[in-house]
């Protein structure tokens, strides 16, 4: 039957070389311990190195349905200003899409503030101030409702 073995090795102390240096053997000849080249890691926290998210799984699930409400609202104000100009009851306003007025682009241009208003709310949802934090809805909310009042304007020009 053999000895129980140790796990690891046992690290040389400083009595145990002297008492080999008596002895003459080459790897006895230094009299000094034999030190590891780095040092443990401390036992203090570590700050991580990206934070934590903020949203919670229902901010997030309210975030796309703001995203579908307002990407819907602004493809109503497309279509009900682009029925008012095709039938001669009024003109664009918004001189930025007023070259997409009497063409289909008007549907793609008219959702570029949706997505910048959708990026923005979320970029404040998951902000390190907590104010911005409050108040992540409102940039969707007010362009989702920006399109709204235009499409209902723009239905009721049209007979």
């Amino acid at each position: 039957m053999q000895a129980a073995r140790p796990d690891a090795p046992i690290a040389k102390n400083v009595s145990a070389i002297s008492s080999n240096a008596d002895d003459g053997s080459p790897e006895s000849s230094s009299s000094e311990s034999i030190t590891p080249g780095s040092q443990p890691f401390s036992n203090a926290a570590i700050k991580p190195a990206i934070h934590g998210t903020y949203e919670t799984a229902r901010q997030r699930k309210i975030w796309y349905g703001l995203v579908a409400a307002s990407s819907g609202a602004a493809a109503f104000d497309a279509w009900t200003t682009r029925r008012a100009v095709s039938g001669n009851y009024g003109i664009e306003g918004d001189p930025l899409l007023r070259p997409f007025a009497h063409s289909n682009a008007i549907y793609a241009a008219t959702q570029v503030s949706p997505a910048v208003m959708d990026y923005l709310g979320h970029r404040m949802m998951t902000s390190n101030h907590q104010w911005m934090r409050k108040l992540w809805w409102v940039p969707q909310t007010a362009g989702m409702g920006f399109s709204l009042g235009a499409g209902v304007h723009n239905y009721g020009l049209v007979p």
